[in-house]
């Protein structure tokens, strides 16, 4: 069972200081699969993240291309977003499973898309509405990602 963590995030510059507490813990690499509906931050997650790893420049949305790739001195990074899969087998096809490396930072949007065709990520997090703002859970898989959620959460009990 991954361990959960649930914070709630008042407006899209809280979410942007989750992604850039996040940064320092993933500038060795790591896998993020990020949820939620249309519009509830998972883009606005995944540049504030890029942005905090060192990327400069442009930070496009990978929704047509669905892949944008980055490097930052020894990290690659890459930004999928598998929104208009409608088989699993269409991420199979395109070929990307080389650039799921273990010394790389790869954020997936709509990963469930793919179905099981995916590794297990280290860190699961879902954005929701939540009144005004939006709601956030991370869930971790792996000794990786419980390391990230206990220096983001140092206070939290299991």
């Amino acid at each position: 069972m991954p361990d959960s963590r649930h914070a709630h995030l008042p407006d899209e510059s809280a979410t942007e200081a989750l992604a850039a507490r996040m940064a320092p813990l993933v500038a060795s690499g790591g896998r993020i699969h990020l949820h939620g509906d249309l519009g509830a931050g998972k883009t606005s997650f995944a540049r504030a993240l890029l942005r905090g790893v060192g990327v400069t420049g442009r930070i496009k949305s990978p929704t047509f291309t669905l892949v944008e790739p980055y490097k930052v001195s020894n990290l690659y990074c890459y930004h999928f977003d598998f929104y208009r899969f409608t088989d699993p087998r269409e991420w199979l096809d395109a070929g990307f499973r080389d650039a799921l490396r273990d010394d790389a930072l790869v954020l997936i949007e709509w990963a469930e898309r793919a179905g099981g065709a995916l590794p297990v990520p280290d860190l699961d997090i879902a954005l929701s509405y939540e009144g005004a703002g939006r709601g956030v859970t991370l869930d971790a898989h792996t000794a990786k990602g419980q390391a990230w959620l206990n220096t983001l959460f140092p206070d939290a009990t299991v």
